[in-house]
């Protein structure tokens, strides 16, 4: 990457995962055969961590622009569980997995505090006493468990005054 022309170019999540794609591209070369459907869904998922954020920092809406990064985020614990699905079938080295998922770490770790920080606006929280103060209200108002219930208001001999006295059940 030479020149930055957008936003998201100079976010270093967007440039550390794009070394992390550049990086599994260059350790999947080797793997076929059994692994090539884990490699294809590597390569997939690693890709869209970098969109994710791209997309998300062209948000105008700051939930969306959280939600975005959050995506990017799952992204990234894919790629870790797919690196682990490698390891253990041997398509990947132990050494290469634990240097890729050191990436992933500070990615996740960069995304979350990005999300936590566009999640919407928030006020400060208020501490509230919770004492029974029923000074405000009137000595003979009504409460839920003193309420009675209404008199039913459907007519005495059911549907047959709405349907001139025809049954409205229809045989198959």
């Amino acid at each position: 990457m030479t020149e930055l022309i957008f936003d998201h170019d100079r976010l270093d999540v967007y440039r550390l995962s794009i070394g992390y794609v550049a990086a599994a591209f260059d350790v999947s070369k080797s793997l076929s055969g059994l692994h090539r459907h884990a490699r294809d869904q590597w390569l997939r998922t690693a890709q869209s961590i970098p969109l994710n954020i791209a997309e998300g920092n062209g948000k105008r809406s700051l939930k969306d622009r959280a939600r975005f990064f959050d995506i990017a985020r799952g992204s990234a614990f894919e790629c870790a569980a797919i690196q682990d699905a490698l390891v253990a079938t041997d398509g990947l080295e132990d050494v290469a997995s634990r240097e890729l998922k050191r990436m992933l770490k500070r990615i996740v770790s960069m995304l979350t505090r990005m999300a936590m920080k566009f999640d919407g606006v928030r006020e400060p929280s208020v501490d509230y006493e919770l004492g029974n103060d029923y000074e405000h209200e009137h000595p003979d108002a009504e409460h839920e468990h003193e309420r009675k219930p209404e008199p039913s208001r459907a007519p005495k001999d059911g549907l047959r005054d709405y349907t001139n006295g025809k049954s409205i059940v229809r045989p198959r």
